[in-house]
């Protein structure tokens, strides 16, 4: 982003003397309107009260580590550094605002006062209020974990309520590093509506179950909303807990009765949902009676087929070198015995099959010595397996015909089975989510704070400018389709639903240009163009106040 704070002294027609100082606004009133728009900033000023010594109240400075964090720059939400003295910070935060009043110790204060109020208790809150303001009718949440890795040490802070960061199980293959882990549970638009932070090696089933308990209090009794979740879910105690809520979650293959029904012979029906089939029947595990629709996904399975061949050809290498070990440089009393070890190994790996198989008897001796016994030598009888494998194609078609498929299950068994299916895919939303916060370019990929009560409190703002971020990109994407208006997008099409990143790269090089000329201030905002002129018309008030 390039730097664009700059003064200048010039002379006007009447040889007045001028100071011409340009700041950067680009999206950034954007991000300011969604703010002020669902009136966040009257929620946190009602809960945590303007730090004391602090020019800027809390809700102004979180405002800010809001904007810092979307502006798409690999920058650090916490050490914001000269990155504000970019800003037209006046007209951003509130009159009389300087940039260095968003210092490093007027951040570390507020993330102190969030945690000190509650980092979760209070996310609740604001979004609870956001998401009330857009009168949106909720049917699906869901519900996810992420890992975050770290490096360092950290001060373990008296009242942290034992949350811990430490190693645990990566979701990033960082087995190396220590971590803490993010819950959320966002809604069918991908939405926040609940985030927490837990421990580095906290149990998804545990975390899962009591974001799913948490987020019931805040939903509509009288609505039927479905909470979703993948496979960590899914345990025996978990769905009979929550029996009285509509879940849909992943069942484990791990199960038993789930790998019997994976290897069933059974006639799947089409959906409308491209590349996926069906078929259902009834299940009571764990007590619960729920519907178990086995999916059939040509996507999956290409994939599959992939990973199958290339391990195929691996496991025959690693199977030649078992019967070797285990069947063919053993020696057996009888050949029975030799028989039922063969059979044992075979059932062990069910894609090959012999390509040779003999028993041969032989004489070995009983002296204890070396070499091969000559007459008289005291031996006894023993047999051994010359054995060789080669696939067994049957059995391979067979289980390359199993491929791409698993197992959904939800307790409302009225729910058709279609119906399942497109409810769980939906689960990528919340996944998009959780890239989003770890995305290089939001700059909280890495956390660099050394206090675990500040981390928690910083990974509440995060989420809080995730929830910006979706309110931004549905509040565009509402008023272009409710107007019949377009965006061009990046091929230059038109759509009424460009994402919101996407608008923010075209509100770049906007800048705030003050003329003073005899102590008099003239304002104007250079570089608007049409285009964008035209997303600030359409979103309203709250954002036009910084643009015009």
């Amino acid at each position: 982003m390039p730097f664009c704070c700059y003064d200048l002294f010039e002379k006007d027609s009447g040889g007045r003397k001028m100071e011409i100082t340009t700041k950067q606004l680009d999206h950034h009133g954007l991000v300011a309107g969604t703010f002020d728009k669902f009136e966040m900033g009257e929620v946190i000023e009602k809960r945590i009260p303007k730090v004391r010594n602090f020019n800027l109240s809390t809700s102004a400075i979180i405002k800010a580590m809001i904007i810092l964090g979307l502006g798409f720059v690999d920058r650090r939400l916490y050490f914001a550094g000269s990155y504000f003295e970019n800003w037209d910070v006046e007209k951003l935060l509130g009159e009389g605002t300087k940039p260095e009043d968003l210092n490093d110790d007027a951040l570390g204060r507020v993330l102190d006062k969030i945690y000190d109020y509650g980092p979760t208790e209070l996310f609740q809150e604001i979004a609870a209020h956001a998401l009330n303001k857009l009168e949106m009718d909720v049917h699906l949440v869901h519900t996810d974990t992420t890992s975050v890795s770290v490096s360092g040490n950290y001060e373990m802070e008296d009242g942290t309520n034992g949350f811990k960061i430490t190693f645990g199980h990566s979701k990033d293959h960082r087995q190396d590093l220590k971590q803490f882990v993010i819950g959320m549970v966002v809604n069918q638009h991908g939405m926040p509506m609940f985030a927490k932070t837990y421990n580095g090696n906290e149990s998804d089933k545990e975390s899962i179950k009591e974001m799913v308990k948490a987020i019931r209090k805040n939903i509509d009794k009288d609505k039927k909303v479905y909470h979703v979740a993948d496979s960590a879910f899914y345990t025996a105690e978990n769905i009979s807990e929550l029996r009285t809520t509509y879940w849909i979650s992943h069942v484990p293959s791990t199960i038993k009765e789930a790998e019997e029904m994976l290897n069933k012979e059974v006639e799947f029906r089409p959906t409308k949902i491209e590349g996926y089939e069906v078929y259902s029947e009834i299940s009571n595990y764990g007590g619960i009676k729920q519907k178990w629709i086995m999916v059939n996904s040509k996507y999956l399975k290409e994939q599959e087929l992939k990973t199958f061949d290339r391990h195929l050809k691996k496991s025959k290498t690693e199977a030649e070198k078992s019967l070797k070990k285990t069947v063919t440089k053993e020696r057996y009393f009888c050949s029975e015995d030799g028989i039922n070890k063969s059979r044992q190994w075979m059932e062990a790996h069910p894609l090959f099959k012999y390509d040779k198989f003999e028993i041969k008897s032989v004489r070995v001796r009983t002296d204890g010595k070396r070499g091969r016994p000559k007459d008289g030598d005291p031996t006894i009888e023993m047999y051994e397996i010359d054995a060789e494998i080669g696939l067994n194609e049957e059995a391979v078609e067979k289980a390359k015909a199993k491929l791409g498929r698993f197992i959904l299950s939800t307790n409302d068994i009225e729910l058709e089975d279609e119906k399942v299916l497109e409810y769980y895919k939906n689960q990528t939303t919340v996944e998009r989510g959780f890239r989003f916060l770890k995305d290089k370019s939001f700059g909280v990929s890495d956390v660099y704070l050394k206090k675990p009560g500040r981390i928690q409190a910083l990974v509440m703002i995060m989420v809080l400018t995730l929830l910006v971020y979706s309110l931004s990109e549905w509040e565009i994407r509402r008023t272009l389709k409710e107007t019949g208006q377009t965006f061009p997008n990046q091929l230059k099409k038109p759509t009424n639903r460009p994402t919101f990143r996407w608008i923010c790269q075209n509100f770049m090089n906007i800048t705030v240009v003050n003329v003073v000329t005899d102590g008099q201030t003239t304002t104007q905002i250079a570089n608007l163009k049409d285009l964008q002129i035209k997303v600030i018309r359409l979103l309203g008030v709250e954002y036009e106040k910084y643009y015009f």
